[in-house]
């Protein structure tokens, strides 16, 4: 059976060398995983040093002991003793690739795209032909300005199609077959039932050749300012699947083989500006959004690509969306960076205007991609009340749920969490004059510094670890306390993490999630959460507990934990004016706080044995109203009589 061409460099560009040998190894720490450079004992010949070498972006390995060396393909034949036929199926599978048919057409297909190919050449040729010609006078003018002398047209086989076409009939007339270059994408049947047209006229022409270098397509930029598309690319053909081809594919592979960075763009003069001011790791897309299938190409050349699109809306939309596309795919190591353009430039304007220094300096100073995310959900919006803020860690949230990997999802939790306190952190206090305010200055008495408010954590702790407990115990409850537990700041390090995960999960199957979390987090932390001894004694999480009582108890917790936390923040707060140096208006404004936190209760149908309310409608217990109590006390004796009447 013959395999058609381009099938086997299908094969290797989807799979990868490091993991179909890893599955026979075990790796050596000199190993780079970064950078696909693995080392391991041969598994061919007995050995304890490490002389087996795996390199992953050329898809190649070698050992220096035996001398055996090959491509993935190889490696199966010799370590599962089959064919080499066998050994294709077995990769295919693996890349979920669909062998080619067992019967008499596959020569034929396999006969028919190298006919095809060879009519692009031919294409390719001729159009290049026509640049040189009286027509193309405008098309060679507009180059030149673009900087492209005669070399750089050579190396990128520019070419021209002239305003009457002229490609489809030349190629016929050379015996080509006029469904070969309908099937090229060079011509199109016409509508009205006469000759085929000529599908790329009045443009300059940039080939589009594969990993193999062969030529697959053509891009066409139109000369008239009014064409209906500035640039049109072939459509899909036998030879062309524009969602896995990039511009520059082959000379950007190697490049960023030799340590080059392999760079983004938006379109083939971005491209051709970049290889000619000395990046030659340059690709673009072609003509439509970066693909899932074009980001594993690019992670086979590179393990951080940077994308590098143009400095407007239209460009920061486009590298959104690169984003969106990306964070499914994230895995250790490979990841994107972004180099954003100054606005109203691409990276030929930066290039032409400021040289290749400044193009490097805008790459070196590319940002990862959670800034980018960070960028996206916070820019231009303002975060003044809760409900804004409950919506941003929405979004968020929702975000970072798109990575598969818990690893990579638990770091970009935390670098957004790092940022979000950056952002919401409360502004340091105002340095006073010294001597300001030293004579009158109150200070809370020792009594209420040792309040039931301020040992009220240690309980505020406990009742935190009992709400983590239960929802790890009774996922499907998490959707009653979401917007609660979003709000809770937990008191540890600890719980933050635990309670970040669950908020993770929102949304998702959680019919597992104690089993997720101890994956992404390890057994002991929720070890140390359960083995403590209140937690045992919770009569939902004992044996014959159920999930009515469990709602219940998680009620009663998140509710006492909110309103400790209205209490602490009530009483910081006044503690932080007084500290920052009030004056009378505010100490007056606290005993009429005290006095409409009385009115409030006697107003109120509470819990009169165990409860009373504050100032801010809290609820808290009758011993940590008193630490506040204390505090307005001594104020009032203080201060009071300078009140304002």
């Amino acid at each position: 059976m013959s395999l058609p061409p381009g099938f086997l460099d299908e094969l290797r560009s989807r799979i990868s060398l490091s993991q179909v040998v890893g599955r026979k190894v075990t790796w050596d720490r000199k190993s780079n995983q970064a950078k696909g450079d693995m080392w391991a004992p041969c598994p061919f010949h007995q050995e304890k040093t490490a002389s087996f070498h795996v390199d992953d972006r050329k898809g190649f390995f070698h050992c220096f002991g035996c001398h055996i060396s090959g491509d993935a393909i190889t490696f199966v034949r010799e370590s599962e003793n089959v064919g080499f036929m066998e050994a294709v199926e077995i990769l295919a599978r693996e890349a979920a690739m669909e062998m080619p048919a067992k019967d008499p057409q596959a020569k034929a297909k396999a006969d028919r795209r190298t006919q095809l190919a060879e009519v692009m050449e031919q294409a390719v040729q001729w159009f290049a032909l026509q640049l040189k010609t009286g027509a193309a006078s405008e098309a060679r003018d507009y180059l030149a300005r673009r900087g492209l002398d005669e070399a750089a047209l050579k190396r990128w086989e520019i070419g021209f199609a002239p305003a009457q076409g002229g490609a489809f009939k030349h190629l016929t007339g050379k015996g080509v077959p006029a469904e070969h270059v309908i099937a090229a994408g060079l011509a199109a049947e016409s509508d009205r039932g006469g000759a085929p047209y000529d599908r790329f006229r009045g443009r300059i022409i940039f080939p589009i050749r594969d990993a193999r270098g062969r030529a697959i397509a053509f891009g066409g930029r139109a000369m008239d300012p009014n064409a209906r598309a500035k640039y049109l690319n072939s459509p899909e053909t036998e030879l062309f699947d524009k969602g896995r081809s990039l511009y520059n594919h082959a000379p950007a592979r190697e490049a960023a083989g030799k340590g080059n960075a392999l760079v983004v763009a938006e379109g083939y003069m971005d491209v051709i500006a970049l290889a000619q001011a000395g990046f030659d790791g340059a690709v673009a897309p072609l003509g439509t959004a970066v693909t899932g299938d074009q980001l594993q190409l690019l992670w086979r050349m590179g393990d951080e690509p940077i994308v590098a699109l143009d400095g407007d809306k239209a460009g920061l939309a486009a590298a959104m969306r690169v984003m969106d596309t990306a964070l499914p795919l994230l895995e250790a190591g490979r990841s994107l960076r972004f180099a954003l353009m100054p606005p109203g430039q691409d990276p030929d304007d930066l290039i032409r205007a400021k040289g290749p220094e400044a193009m490097q300096q805008i790459l070196q100073a590319a940002r990862p991609m959670v800034d980018l995310l960070w960028q996206r959900e916070t820019e231009g919006k303002v975060f003044d009340s809760p409900e804004r803020r409950a919506a941003l860690d929405r979004s968020l949230r929702a975000a970072i749920a798109k990575i598969q990997d818990p690893t990579i999802r638990r770091h970009y939790g935390d670098a957004i969490k790092e940022m979000r306190w950056q952002l919401f952190r409360p502004a340091p206090p105002q340095r006073r004059a010294k001597g300001s305010w030293k004579r009158d200055q109150p200070t809370a008495p020792l009594a209420a510094q040792h309040s039931a408010l301020a040992q009220g954590a240690v309980e505020h702790e406990m009742r935190e670890a009992v709400v983590l407990a239960v929802l790890l115990s009774y996922p499907h409850l998490l959707e009653r306390v979401e917007d609660a537990l979003e709000r809770l700041e937990m008191s540890n390090e600890d719980h933050t993490r635990l309670r970040d995960a669950i908020l993770f999960r929102y949304g998702e199957d959680t019919s597992d999630l104690r089993g997720e979390i101890e994956r992404e987090l390890g057994g002991e932390l929720l070890e140390k959460l359960f083995s403590q001894r209140h937690i045992a004694l919770v009569p939902a999480l004992r044996a014959g507990g159920d999930a009515e009582m469990a709602a219940a108890c998680l009620k009663e917790e998140v509710a006492k934990l909110l309103a400790w936390r209205g209490a602490a923040q009530e009483l910081d707060e006044a503690l932080e004016d007084f500290d920052r140096g009030s004056d009378e208006a505010t100490i007056w404004r606290l005993s009429q706080a005290a006095e409409a936190r009385n009115n409030a209760v006697r107003s109120m149908h509470e819990d009169t044995t165990q409860y009373d309310v504050g100032p801010n409608g809290a609820r808290m217990s009758r011993e940590e109203r008193g630490a506040l109590d204390d505090l307005l006390n001594s104020i009032t004796f203080t201060k009071g009589r300078n009140a304002p009447q």
